[in-house]
């Protein structure tokens, strides 16, 4: 009976194997499981490391230091203002026990009509400073995108992306890193166009 049975499951094993082999013997290998689509092939894309242009493009760093300067002024402007206020009301308290009631209104009044003149110029001088910044920003953008359009006509690349990190783009292989070349002709142009005449 043992030996039946061990026979049975011998076939059973034998003919489970024949099957499998059988089954799977004409079956062509899987494709690939990240297919590439064919708009996609033969198309060139490289990108930009956008946080190393910034922080070695020479326009950019210049632009950082005008504006770092107006603000340390706008700063220091600021708190001499504010000092000057200071010292007007500080000298208003020891006066005030000798002045007349009217001349301490008078006074309380101008006292407050420059503080609201301070408030309001420190708001627009902000404002000015955003909006310069803005526009500084613009050209900087501007630059690099007509670069880029240069750069691009010699090279035709379908897509030149931007890579920050932390960004939209998760991974970028390194030989599609156009960073250098990029930088390297985005301060070119800028050194001839400082050492050009201005008009």
């Amino acid at each position: 009976m043992k030996n039946a049975s061990l026979a049975l499951n011998v076939v059973l094993a034998i003919a489970v194997a024949v099957l499998y082999y059988l089954h799977f013997k004409d079956r062509q290998p899987a494709e690939s499981a990240v297919k590439v689509p064919e708009a996609a092939k033969g198309k060139e894309i490289v990108y930009v490391n956008v946080d190393s242009l910034l922080t070695k493009y020479d326009f950019f760093k210049d632009t950082q230091k005008v504006l770092e300067s107006k603000r340390f002024q706008l700063e220091n402007d600021l708190a001499s203002r504010s000092r000057n206020l200071q010292n007007k009301a500080a000298f208003f308290q020891q006066r005030a026990a000798t002045m007349t009631m009217e001349q301490g209104r008078a006074t309380e009044a101008s006292l407050q009509k420059e503080q609201q003149e301070l408030l309001q110029y420190r708001e627009r001088a902000a404002q000015n400073l955003a909006v310069e910044e803005q526009s500084k920003n613009e050209e900087l953008y501007n630059k690099i995108y007509d670069y880029l359009k240069k750069y691009n006509a010699q090279n035709k690349y379908q897509f030149v992306l931007g890579y920050t990190k932390g960004g939209g783009i998760l991974f970028a292989d390194t030989s599609n890193d156009v960073t250098s070349k990029v930088l390297n002709g985005l301060n070119q142009e800028y050194k001839e166009k400082q050492a050009a005449p201005k008009k």
